[in-house]
């Protein structure tokens, strides 16, 4: 290990990150260079990181003598949650799980995930630095199975003479300025390593960004069994493709939103060719508004939810969606309509404090600029809803139903 590693993790230094989890690490770099004999941006970077696990990783914030990386590398990396939750997406689809490689091994939460599963893992990791920082935390929390290679993941594939059971890869993407990009277009390019990866394994799972489009994905990948749209509490993380070597047919797509532990609390499943052959059902404004989680709409499943939840999409381009009955199990959040299209007289009497939470859908302000127009500060139980419906644009003053 590193000689500055070595001093981040003693006891003394550990102690004041402990202790300093939230201090402003702009003020700390500009009062000091060093912290204990220890350089303070090295310092900063483990605080920063420590502070981001708190929710991200809950295992290793709690864990003394974690060392973290730089936050672009702690930012790709998977939560604890959406790693928890591949385990049982391996668990259901394999039959043996004698040995996984995880090709873009990186900061290793998942390659940590997989130590629970399979009886051999290995590492693969250009970066050595970040491999290192990888291994010493995997020893801290007790996983014992992992072979670390230093290398990239075309190199281990050419060298590579035993079977594997799972493949796992998560490509970078080339450019950071793309918001919308081609799996073609990530480092490593998945669509060229394919073949090779089916010489030595029948399944490969493959994690991409939540920019990329699911059809995108499934156009440049062959063989896709398994589609899933992950969130957690609604905030969506990842796609993730499961790919079988001989597998032929069109592609189950699950939406599904994860708890904080990585427990799904909320999934919609279904196919393409389901959702081409409805069409929209447009309805009127009832007593009852429905938002589709984070996954669901980016699976883009909007004519199917309306049609197994019988209830009315507002307007063909406006995902939400309505009812006169409550439906109580709709995977997402319900609303009660209080008040459609109140003038500024009304909108007082319904939010006398002057707070609301603000929703926009197919609306031509965004959340902040209604918020602005209408004079409202952030808060308070009641919500704002500004979208598009067949008579034009409106505004709602709602209740959520929990």
């Amino acid at each position: 290990m590193a000689a500055k590693n070595q001093k981040l993790i003693s006891k003394e230094i550990q102690g004041y990150i402990f202790e300093n989890e939230n201090i402003d690490e702009k003020k700390l770099l500009l009062s000091k260079h060093e912290i204990l004999g220890t350089p303070a941006p090295l310092v900063a970077i483990q605080i920063i990181g420590r502070r981001k696990a708190k929710r991200k990783l809950p295992s290793w914030y709690e864990t003394t003598g974690i060392l973290y990386p730089p936050s672009l590398n702690l930012e790709q990396s998977s939560s604890e949650a959406t790693g928890k939750f591949k385990i049982g997406i391996i668990q259901r689809n394999l039959s043996t799980f004698e040995k996984a490689v995880d090709l873009t091994g990186g900061f290793g939460v998942d390659t940590f995930c997989f130590d629970k599963v399979f009886d051999h893992v290995v590492h693969v990791e250009p970066d050595a630095e970040l491999q290192q920082i990888a291994k010493h935390n995997h020893q801290l929390l007790g996983a014992i199975k992992v072979q670390y290679k230093h290398q990239p993941a075309a190199e281990f594939l050419q060298q590579n003479a035993d079977s594997v059971d799972l493949f796992y890869i998560d490509p970078s993407r080339r450019s950071k300025a793309a918001k919308v990009f081609k799996l073609a277009d990530c480092i490593p390019d998945v669509t060229e390593l394919l073949a090779d990866l089916f010489k030595q394994s029948e399944y490969v799972l493959l994690k991409a960004s939540p920019m990329l489009d699911v059809q995108q994905g499934l156009r440049e990948l062959k063989n896709v069994k398994q589609v899933w749209v992950v969130s957690v509490d609604n905030e969506c993380k990842e796609l993730l493709f499961l790919v079988e070597k001989d597998f032929v047919g069109e592609a189950l797509i699950e939406a599904v939103n994860l708890n904080a532990n990585g427990e799904p609390f909320q999934s919609f499943d279904f196919r393409f060719s389901e959702e081409r052959q409805l069409k929209v059902n447009v309805g009127t404004l009832c007593q009852y508004l429905y938002e589709p989680n984070a996954s669901i709409l980016k699976a883009g499943a909007f004519q199917l939810i309306a049609n197994r939840y019988g209830v009315y999409k507002i307007d063909v381009n406006t995902h939400l969606y309505s009812s006169d009955l409550l439906v109580t199990d709709f995977p997402g959040r319900i609303f009660r309509v209080v008040s459609i299209n109140p003038n500024s007289k009304q909108l007082h009497q319904l939010l006398p404090d002057g707070k609301a939470n603000v929703v926009t859908r197919n609306y031509p302000l965004s959340p902040e600029g209604l918020k602005k127009k209408l004079k409202l500060k952030d808060g308070g139980e009641k919500y704002v809803i500004g979208f598009s419906e067949k008579k034009g644009k409106s505004i709602v003053v709602a209740e959520r139903i929990k």
